[in-house]
């Protein structure tokens, strides 16, 4: 079955930098589109960033463009998100899932645990 592991994340000060992981099985990765998402305490998953199959297009939410750069090596089945000059309200679990490009939403119905990004002012 599908399975989803995010990591990479901590607790950062305000301008600090973090790079995410995310290992993949259980799908044929590099027929995927993938994506980050995020949620913070009480919301749901908000998009964050999408690349495609091949790495050749990304997407990115305004909130994020131009901080943090999304990439993928299909060989590792592995999607990042590298995250530059980070932000309070950055702060959320995230995750990686499939996307479905043109709703900006996930693909996947199952969710892995997220990993955790905590940035102090």
């Amino acid at each position: 079955q599908v399975q989803l592991v995010e990591s990479g994340g901590g607790l950062v000060q305000a301008g600090g930098s973090l790079r995410l992981s995310c290992a993949t099985s259980g799908f044929t990765f590099s027929n995927y589109g993938m994506a980050w998402f995020r949620q913070a305490p009480g919301k749901e998953h908000g998009f964050v960033a999408a690349i495609n199959w091949s790495g050749g297009s990304t997407s990115y939410a305004d909130s994020v463009k131009g901080r943090f750069t999304i990439s993928r090596n299909n060989a590792k089945n592995t999607v990042y998100l590298q995250m530059n000059s980070l932000k309070p309200e950055d702060t959320a679990v995230y995750y990686c899932n499939a996307v479905r490009w043109e709703a900006s939403a996930a693909a996947f119905a199952s969710w892995g645990q997220g990993t955790q990004v905590t940035v102090s002012s």
